[in-house]
């Protein structure tokens, strides 16, 4: 198996071929790094084949959980590289474009986990419908069921159209579907349920409550990343309201506005508001001068 995994190599060349068809310039930066590390496992690999595949035996009986992060990583040789990451070119160029790369970072984490999950998930069901042990010792390894979750994500955001499968039209919103059995019929070795699996994890995201889920998850993170404490301390020691700034009146001028506006805005808010404490202040000097040297000063500060 080993030899067989290092061949000819012939698919990795294509593959450089292919990347630099498309310039590395026209690559998002996180289409680029899934991309390096993927290249780089395969040459690099973190687990022997049998220790990153993930099957029901080895994570769920053996509990070797780490291997829900290992198998997508991993490929089979240089053609499943090759294929699974041409695939992969294409869908983030377009996904991350119009997610943003925080985002799609954040997506590809959970597509990953998720559908190593619901893998499992199919499995342990099959063998108990069937009462076929089998089902749970077949190991799964390869990007490939990420890739369907990300083709229905895709065909979700690019709605219409047709999409060509080996040579014949099919509307985008079955494609994942004809593509699931055509490449089961023509390729026999691939995972069917591993591929089913990637369909279901991108339907749970498009037409279920992944997304919102996941939206909620990344909104807590964040608003306990930059939220602020409603109270302060004075020099002398005690601890009071915020008053006029505490986080109560963010929605007063966040609401509707981009990050970029928000923060000019509570800038603004921040100087009006110094300036009316200035003007109530007591005047800092013993005496105030003339109008007349006033004007003189003035005129001297702009000569100089």
């Amino acid at each position: 198996m080993r030899a067989r995994h290092r061949g000819s190599q012939l698919g990795m060349l294509l593959l450089a071929s292919q990347i630099f068809q498309v310039g590395l310039d026209n690559i998002p930066p996180v289409t680029l790094a899934i991309l390096g590390l993927n290249v780089y496992l395969y040459m690099v690999p973190a687990a022997p084949l049998m220790r990153a595949c993930v099957s029901v035996q080895t994570a769920y009986w053996q509990r070797d959980w780490r291997r829900l992060f290992l198998s997508p990583l991993h490929h089979v040789d240089d053609w499943h590289l090759y294929f699974n990451m041409v695939s992969f070119l294409w869908k983030g160029i377009r996904l991350e474009q119009k997610l943003g790369g925080a985002w799609f970072v954040y997506l590809l984490s959970v597509f990953s986990l998720l559908t190593g999950l619901v893998y499992l998930g199919l499995e342990a069901g099959l063998t108990e419908l069937t009462q076929d042990p089998s089902y749970s010792m077949q190991c799964a390894v390869g990007f490939s069921g990420v890739l369907f979750a990300l083709k229905v994500l895709s065909n979700y955001y690019h709605p219409g159209g047709v999409t060509y499968v080996m040579g014949f039209p099919v509307a985008n919103r079955y494609a994942s579907w004809v593509e699931l059995v055509l490449i089961h019929i023509t390729s026999p070795g691939t995972s069917l349920i591993g591929h089913l699996a990637g369909i279901l994890v991108g339907l749970l995201y498009t037409a279920g409550p992944l997304k919102s889920i996941m939206k909620i998850c990344a909104g807590i993170v964040t608003s306990n990343r930059y939220s602020q404490p409603n109270t302060y301390y004075y020099s002398s020691g005690y601890s009071g309201s915020r008053g006029r700034y505490s986080t109560d009146h963010r929605a007063d001028y966040s609401a509707g506005l981009t990050e970029d506006e928000q923060y000019e805005r509570a800038i603004r808010n921040s100087l009006n508001e110094r300036g009316s404490s200035q003007s109530r202040a007591p005047p800092q000097y013993g005496f105030n001068l003339p109008e007349e040297e006033v004007r003189r000063r003035r005129l001297m500060r702009f000569d100089r």
